[in-house]
């Protein structure tokens, strides 16, 4: 038998149609695939996002901020500290600035270049209402330099030169709580000069006639009735 070509052609176009059809028949009988069910829960490298005062852990494409730490201190980068009950702490950096846990920026964790209130409390060192800048926050003993110190959460916030915190030549009025504020020299509340800061009482430079100590910073030499 003779078959042409155009006839074979037509034969074996119509076959893988019927073909095509068939699997595509099958095709739509099947089940889609379940998807994978997405597990959240606070851990390190999840996301959150923030609806006032509330966060919600949400997938990272959605998410404003990264949990980088769950524990009691938080690290240095932490902008925000939530409470994720059962006692835990989830400590988040957000995803873009402003980053208040930045040096200076005046939120997150207090160390080293940020400003605090007399009470330890973080403001932006671009605000005014700071007593002093940090030079270093330690478990127990300040460094070479330290002119106030403050306890907060477990660790000692070390003060250097700057804001409200007394230096050498500046008038003091009488301490509280092993501690003097700056005052004007020209004040009734002005009681003392600082003459120094020392490691020990005999450091102390002449004129010097009364000195102040504390456990976490050095020594301050006082002259009283200057």
């Amino acid at each position: 038998m003779i078959v042409s070509i155009a006839t074979t052609v037509a034969v074996a176009a119509a076959a893988v149609a019927i073909v095509g059809t068939s699997l595509a028949g099958r095709a739509e009988e099947q089940p889609p695939p379940a998807r994978p069910q997405l597990t959240l829960r606070w851990a390190e490298g999840s996301c959150a996002s923030r609806t006032g005062s509330r966060f919600d852990l949400v997938s990272c494409d959605a998410g404003v901020a990264t949990v980088i730490a769950i524990a009691d201190l938080c690290p240095a980068p932490t902008d925000l500290v939530v409470g994720i009950g059962q006692g835990r702490t989830a400590c988040l950096r957000n995803h873009r600035a402003p980053h208040p846990g930045d040096p200076g920026m005046g939120g997150g964790v207090v160390r080293a270049g940020d400003c605090v209130t007399s009470d330890g409390r973080e403001r932006p060192c671009t605000t005014k209402g700071w007593y002093g800048r940090a030079v270093a926050v330690v478990p127990e003993r300040c460094p070479t330099g330290t002119r106030d110190a403050l306890e907060l959460s477990g660790a000692v916030v070390c003060l250097g030169e700057g804001g409200a915190v007394p230096t050498v030549g500046d008038c003091v009025g009488r301490p509280r709580d092993d501690r003097v504020t700056r005052v004007a020299c020209e004040s009734r509340q002005a009681w003392a000069r600082v003459t120094a800061f020392a490691e020990r009482a005999s450091a102390c430079p002449d004129g010097s006639n009364r000195y102040l100590t504390s456990t976490h910073r050095p020594l301050t030499c006082l002259r009283v009735n200057f």
